[in-house]
């Protein structure tokens, strides 16, 4: 005998049915009910309703007393919480005989443990309680971030308050970072990616600026605890530092630990703007070389300076890398698709907060495409500067800039984050709304401006990392006034015996 199927469950799978089958089965016969849209026949039909606006979820902003500025955004959605510190500092800042420092530094402030907690302590202590507490300093800032459940979070806080205030720089911790960086020192030319990225950064910066060093066995050997102890105590204090916290926590006992822990904390009558480097480009046009004799293909970066993100023509210059770069853009339609003569092809504007960035284009390629492929990206940079984009490509282009701008805001911490990044730069609070306005109006003749403004092609330097013998025709071919300059990228001996090569 069958089970019978008790009447409310019986009721559900009606439901299901009506909602379901017959639908579907109406639309077969061309008798949908009213309301029911028939299926669009082709993608272009498909009908998206506009973006939503971006909105800034509540949050507070204040300082300590000691000048320490601190943003609170409540999220409760989840009991975890997160934060993150910034520090006014960077590896630009440090000294030319010694790079690697400032990124030793972050390293080590954390790994090195503090002065109530040794480095094993603090991992058992965080992985125990499924916590993370990390350090580390990039090119133009110094950071630290936590992240816990929100039942651990007076603990873990107050451990994240120690890696930033009592860092003891262990030395065998000191010891343990030089000798993995003397490790990717001696497979720095593995990649051909690396080697380009990296000589290119040369070419435009110029090899001795802080935006393109490169760190050598001499510059460890320059570096002691002591240097590292300095240089932390130069950028990390009360009134250097922004601290910004998102979770599910209470605003009010947030401040509370907030004091409790940084509080006390001595500011610094010396607390000033650093000097930043200048930047100019190093080279300007040119061909350059790297011979790798065991690749089957080439590896292409070309390009020259570009701008900061306050420019007021940002949005414009995003747009025209769209045009450019987008998955159905002119470099993957004529460069990849039709002439065949890409694995990878790409042009970016990457402008940066507080210092120029790049314009660069380039990918991979067969050794003997890479001629015709410098020529036909030089040919699709020469024609968005003198040709109008289509109404077409404006409209593709645009969509794909905004609704990869709205998945900045995904999340209270993506939106925190930025917030204190525009503090850190000197940027506006409503700088985000600026720029998506200013992207919703930019329009062909503003493509075309830029595009003539900022692109200039006799500025833009050639890289190709490659097999010499195997690129036919040579690279020679390309320009009969400028010679092919070869880059040797040997790594300089160690200066010390033991240290790898």
């Amino acid at each position: 005998m069958k089970p019978m199927i008790k009447p409310p469950l019986a009721k559900f799978f009606a439901v299901v049915f009506s909602l379901l089958i017959i639908p579907a089965a109406l639309a077969l016969i061309g008798i949908l009910p009213p309301g029911i849209a028939a299926a669009p026949s082709h993608y272009t039909e498909l009908k998206f309703p506009p973006l939503s606006e971006v909105k800034i979820p509540p949050y507070t902003r204040f300082q300590l007393e000691n000048g320490a500025i601190v943003y609170l955004m409540e999220d409760h959605e989840l009991p975890l919480v997160g934060g993150t510190a910034l520090f006014r500092t960077g590896d630009r800042l440090e000294p030319a005989d010694q790079v690697g420092l400032a990124e030793i530094m972050g390293d080590v402030m954390r790994d090195g443990g503090t002065r109530r907690h040794s480095a094993d302590e603090l991992n058992q202590l965080l992985e125990q309680r499924a916590a993370s507490v990390e350090t580390g300093v990039s090119t133009t800032a110094g950071s630290a971030q936590f992240g816990c459940l929100t039942e651990d979070l007076e603990t873990v806080f107050g451990l994240f308050a120690e890696v930033i205030r009592e860092p003891i720089f262990a030395e065998d911790q000191i010891e343990l970072a030089k000798t993995q960086r003397r490790g990717a020192i001696a497979r720095r030319n593995d990649d051909p990616g690396s080697i380009a990225g990296r000589e290119f950064q040369k070419l435009i910066y110029g090899k001795n600026s802080p935006y393109a060093r490169t760190i050598e066995y001499a510059n460890l050997d320059n570096i002691s605890r002591n240097d590292l102890i300095k240089f932390y105590e130069r950028y990390f204090y009360a009134n250097n530092m922004i601290l910004g916290i998102v979770g599910d926590f209470d605003s009010q006992a947030m401040r509370r630990l907030i004091q409790a822990k940084f509080g006390d904390w001595q500011a610094t009558s010396m607390a000033m703007q650093p000097i930043l480097p200048e930047v100019s480009q190093a080279q300007k046009g040119g061909i350059f070389f790297v011979n790798q004799p065991q690749l089957t293909q080439s590896r292409i970066q070309m390009g020259h300076l570009g701008g900061k993100l306050n420019n007021p023509d940002t949005a414009a210059l995003d747009v025209l890398e769209g045009v450019l770069n987008a998955q159905a853009g002119r470099l993957q339609n004529q460069v990849r698709s039709r002439q065949g003569l890409a694995y990878s092809v790409y042009a970016y504007w990457s402008a940066q907060y507080d210092f120029p960035g790049l314009f660069i284009a380039g990918g991979e390629t067969r050794s003997d495409a890479t001629v015709t492929m410098i020529r036909a990206l030089k040919a699709e940079i020469e024609r968005i500067r003198t040709t109008p984009i289509t109404p077409q490509e404006l409209t593709y282009a645009k969509d794909i800039v905004l609704n990869s701008f709205v998945f900045n805001f995904q999340s209270p911490s993506q939106t925190l984050g930025r917030l204190m990044r525009y503090e850190y730069y000197g940027y506006p609070k409503d700088f985000i709304f600026r720029y998506r306005k200013a992207l919703e109006a930019v329009t062909v003749a503003d493509v075309q401006r830029v595009a003539q403004t900022y692109l200039k092609p006799d500025e833009i330097v050639t890289l190709v990392v490659g097999n010499a013998d195997a690129i036919k025709p040579a690279l020679s071919s390309l320009s009969k006034s400028s010679p092919v300059t070869q880059i040797d990228v040997t790594i300089p001996a160690p200066t010390k015996p033991g240290n790898p090569t």
